[in-house]
């Protein structure tokens, strides 16, 4: 599996974004980071259904730069590349990227270490949604990684 990650505000690569990726259960199958062209290539056997989440990592400089995004059920494939945007923090997400941020911090919240609460909820707090529903989620995200990163 391979792909490019770029900026939703241009077409500019981003340099160190960790690509995760998770078979059934999330578990851990492998992680590697963008180069600073901004492509990934990871070894995962063809045809296996995978999520894949697009993250910072809080050891780098750029763990509160980027909005985390996250795919699932992909079947693995290494002729068609798995591109992603990614929201820089502090701009507005639509609806669907909302919905993608979130998700990918739902995840998170139940693979990470304590450790990535604090840059989670430096972006999570930066995050300007549009509705209600996806404002109420971001909340309670931000009260979990809020505690667990005081824990």
């Amino acid at each position: 599996m391979y792909g490019h990650v770029r900026s939703t505000t241009g077409d500019e690569p981003i340099f160190m974004i960790k690509i995760s990726v998770y078979g059934p259960g999330l578990k851990l199958i492998d992680h590697v980071y963008t180069d600073e062209d901004g492509y990934y290539s990871v070894a995962v056997a063809a045809g296996e259904t995978v999520t894949v989440r697009f993250d910072t990592h809080h050891s780098l400089t750029n763990a509160d730069s980027w909005q985390p995004s996250l795919i699932t059920d992909v079947v693995t494939d290494d002729t068609v590349p798995l591109d992603r945007r990614l929201v820089p923090v502090g701009q507005f997400a639509d609806t669907a990227r909302g919905v993608d941020i979130l998700a990918a911090f739902l995840l998170a919240s139940a693979v990470e270490e304590p450790e990535y609460a604090a840059h989670a909820t430096t972006r999570l707090s930066q995050l300007k949604q549009n509705t209600l529903f996806l404002q109420h989620i971001q909340a309670e995200l931000l009260r979990h990684f809020t505690e667990q990163e005081e824990a």
